[in-house]
C-alpha cells in the first residue's frame, strides 16, 4: 500500500528530473505538419521510448499504414490494466518574433512556467505519465500500457487503423488521455464533453466572368458582398448560431465569469461577448470563417468579382452527430442564397463530439485530483475537438475513457509563448500516480 504522503515525498525528490525530461523533449522540434522536417519525429519518438524504458516499460517505436512514428510500451503486472495516452508531435512554432525567447524550441523557465513549443501540448502529458510511473515504481500491481502518438496535431489520420492493428497491445480497462485542460491554475478538472467538428467549403457565384464596376455596378453586387450577406445569416444579433437543427446540448455546471474570459482570451473590452460563456464554449455550436478566397488589396481593380469561396468551421454540440450538423449547415446556406446567387456547399474535415459515460474510474479520477491539489475538482467541457476519443470507444468498448487536464487557460497551446505551469505539472504527476494506485487497489487514503 502507498499513501499520498509517500508519493508526494518521492515526487519532491524526483521532480527536477521531470522538469529536465520536459526540457529535453521540448528541444526536439517534432512538428508533424508535412512542410516541416519529418525526421524530427523519429528523434522525438526515440526519446519518448527511452523515457518509458527508464521507468520499467518495454517500449518500441512503431508505424502503421504510413503513420508518423508512435511509441507503444507495456509493463505487465496484475489484473488491472490501464492505457496512458499522450502525443509527442507539436504545432509549428509560428512567428518567432512573437516569442519572448530566442528559440521556441529552447525551453526557458520564467515566473514558475516553462516556455517552449510543446511544453504543455502535449509533452507535459508524456512526462507526467513517466513521472507518475517513476514514483510508483514496483508499488503498482497493474498492467500499464502506453500509446504516445506522433500525428495528433495533423488530425490523427492513421489513428483508427493503428488502434486496430495494435489492439492486442493497447487494450485496457481504463484509458487515461492526458491532453486537455484544467479549469484554472489551482483547480483540476475532468473533461466530460468535447464539441465535434464539421467543416464546409462554400462558393457564391453571380456570373461567369468579372465585370467593370463602373459599367455594371449597381444592378449587380459582387460575390464577396453576397458571401458576406450569406455568412451574416448564420448568427443572430447577439452572435449566437441561428441555424435550425444546431441547438445547445445540456447546461454548463461551472460558471465562467466574463472578466476571467476576457483576461484569458484577450478580446477587446468594447466587444460584446455572447454568453453565458461556459455554455457557449462547451455546449453550444459555433461557426467561424477560417478561410476566404477574395482579391487581395494589393491586386485590387475596379471589377465586380463573379465568385467568392469560403471555408467554414462548425463546432458541433456534444451528442450531435457531425454529419447531421453538417447537413443542417448546408441546408441553411442553400436556403439563404442571397438575391438568387448560385450557392454550392461541399463537406470538409469532420470529427465526432464526445460525452463521457458515468463510471467508477471517473469517480476515482476526481478523488485522485482532489488528493493531489487539495481542492475539490470540477467537471468541464472543452470547446475543441479530440476526434480520436470516439475511436478509443469503438475499438475498446469495454474501457472507460478519462480525459484529464495538463494545461491551464494561460498555456497558449498552438500559439506563440506556449508554456507549462510547473506547479500544475507537479500536481498532475501526483494525481496520476494516485489514480493508478487507486485503480490497482494499493492506495491508502
Amino acid at each position: 500500500m502507498v499513501t499520498r504522503d509517500e508519493l508526494s515525498a518521492r515526487l519532491d525528490s524526483t521532480f527536477d528530473q521531470v522538469v529536465e525530461d520536459l526540457k529535453n523533449l521540448v528541444r526536439i522540434p517534432s512538428v508533424s505538419a508535412a512542410s516541416f522536417d519529418q525526421s524530427t519525429l523519429e528523434t522525438s519518438a526515440a526519446a519518448v521510448a527511452a523515457l518509458l524504458e527508464s521507468v520499467g516499460l518495454h517500449a518500441e517505436v512503431v508505424s502503421t499504414a504510413g503513420s508518423r512514428p508512435a511509441v507503444i510500451a507495456e509493463r505487465a503486472s496484475g489484473d488491472t490494466s490501464v492505457l496512458l495516452y499522450a502525443h509527442h508531435d507539436v504545432q509549428p512554432p509560428g512567428d518567432s518574433a512573437l516569442w519572448n525567447q530566442t528559440d521556441p524550441f529552447e525551453p526557458v523557465e520564467r515566473d514558475g512556467r516553462m516556455f517552449g513549443r510543446g511544453s504543455a501540448d502535449d509533452k507535459a502529458g508524456i512526462v507526467a505519465h513517466v513521472g507518475a510511473l517513476r514514483i510508483l515504481g514496483d508499488d503498482l500491481p497493474a498492467t500499464v500500457r502506453c500509446f504516445i502518438e506522433g500525428e495528433e496535431e495533423v488530425g490523427s489520420p492513421s489513428f483508427a487503423p493503428f488502434l486496430e492493428a495494435h489492439a492486442g497491445s493497447l487494450a485496457a480497462d481504463t484509458i487515461v488521455v492526458l491532453d486537455s485542460s484544467n479549469w484554472k491554475v489551482g483547480v483540476p478538472a475532468v473533461t466530460t464533453t468535447l464539441r465535434g467538428l464539421a467543416e464546409a467549403h462554400v462558393s457564391v457565384r453571380v456570373g461567369d466572368h468579372a465585370l467593370h464596376s463602373g459599367m455594371f455596378g449597381g444592378p449587380i453586387l459582387d460575390a464577396p458582398t453576397l458571401m458576406a450577406r450569406l455568412i451574416a445569416t448564420l448568427h443572430d444579433e447577439r452572435g449566437a448560431v441561428a441555424v435550425a437543427g444546431l441547438e445547445p446540448a445540456g447546461i454548463a455546471e461551472v460558471d465562467y465569469p466574463e472578466a476571467d474570459f476576457r483576461a484569458d482570451s484577450g478580446v477587446l473590452e468594447s466587444y460584446q461577448v455572447c454568453g453565458p460563456i461556459a455554455q457557449q464554449i462547451w455546449n453550444a455550436p459555433a461557426i467561424s470563417v477560417i478561410g476566404m478566397d477574395v482579391t487581395s488589396v494589393a491586386l485590387r481593380s475596379n471589377t465586380i468579382a463573379p465568385v467568392c469561396t469560403a471555408y467554414l468551421s462548425l463546432r458541433v454540440p456534444p451528442g450531435l452527430d457531425s454529419e447531421t450538423a453538417y447537413a443542417a449547415l448546408r441546408d441553411h446556406l442553400l436556403a439563404h442564397a442571397p438575391l438568387g446567387a448560385e450557392v454550392t456547399v461541399a463537406p470538409g474535415e469532420a470529427g465526432p463530439s464526445y460525452q463521457a459515460k458515468d463510471g467508477s474510474a471517473r469517480a476515482t479520477a476526481h478523488l485522485a485530483l482532489q488528493d493531489a491539489w487539495g481542492v475539490e475538482s470540477v467537471e468541464i467541457g472543452v470547446g475543441g475537438s479530440i476526434p480520436f476519443i470516439a475511436d478509443f470507444e469503438r475499438v475498446f468498448p469495454q474501457a472507460e475513457v478519462l480525459v484529464m487536464g495538463i494545461e491551464d487557460p494561460d498555456s497558449r497551446a498552438h500559439s506563440e509563448n506556449e508554456s507549462m505551469h510547473l506547479a500544475e505539472l507537479k500536481n498532475a504527476v501526483l494525481a496520476e500516480a494516485i489514480l493508478l494506485a487507486r485503480l490497482a487497489g494499493v492506495y491508502e487514503s
